[in-house]
């Protein structure tokens, strides 16, 4: 049953952040960049701005660790969007609703209108799939914002999943949890088309490869 009542889905809201701030504490974070500068905690004290990519999978790890009013998260506009709407926002992040399928355009000219306070954050594979790909937009929204992409491999450590597109990642209370972030890619200002193609290959051969990485990491933690 699919819950559509808007002081439902406020109350699932509520109650999500509210368990994602109890699990995220009881995990143990460990962090492996190529380029220590692209660290949002870096990044926040000298100015530099980026776009932060993550599969939609891993979500929650970002959800806990990096929710600040200076994150600004793009969500789908499908019917499920709404919920994690109500539960990221309440997290602190701030959103922008709308997806590389649907809402798309207008997303995306709204992020670039943010560009001026502070990052940007996508899940490039989202609302649908593939699991682990990643979408032309976050090239595009990168070639017009001048935000370099640093698209991070995070990983839970023998994660509960769902049966969904993406086998959503669910951490065991006081487990590890692993992230592994190579350099950032940069796009050409307005890069044209068999450019944007190109950049948002190497941005999926990096986070697939760093995914990785940060799977056989956590499991030797």
């Amino acid at each position: 049953m699919k819950i559509r009542h808007p002081m439902l889905i406020r109350a699932v809201g509520v109650t999500g952040a509210g368990l994602i701030r109890q699990l995220g504490r009881t995990l143990h974070y460990h962090f492996r960049y190529q380029d220590p500068s692209v660290a949002p905690e870096v990044a926040r004290q000298t100015g530099q701005r980026y776009i932060y990519a993550f599969f939609h999978e891993v979500m929650l790890f970002p959800a806990y660790y990096w929710p600040w009013p200076e994150m600004h998260i793009l969500i789908s506009e499908h019917h499920d969007g709404e919920m994690i709407t109500q539960v990221v926002g309440r997290l602190g992040f701030s959103v922008v609703r709308g997806s590389t399928t649907r809402g798309g355009t207008r997303a995306l000219r709204e992020m670039t209108l943010r560009v001026d306070r502070g990052h940007l954050c996508v899940t490039p594979d989202g609302p649908r799939g593939p699991r682990r790909s990643v979408h032309q937009g976050v090239a595009y929204l990168s070639s017009r914002t001048g935000f370099p992409i640093v698209g991070a491999g995070m990983a839970f450590q023998r994660p509960w999943r769902a049966k969904s597109w993406d086998r959503f990642c669910v951490p065991r209370p006081f487990s590890q949890a692993a992230c592994v972030v190579p350099p950032p890619v940069v796009v050409p200002p307005d890069a044209d088309r068999a450019t944007i193609e190109d950049c948002r290959r190497e941005v999926e051969h990096r986070m697939q490869a760093a995914t990785i990485e940060a799977e056989e990491w956590v499991e030797l933690l």
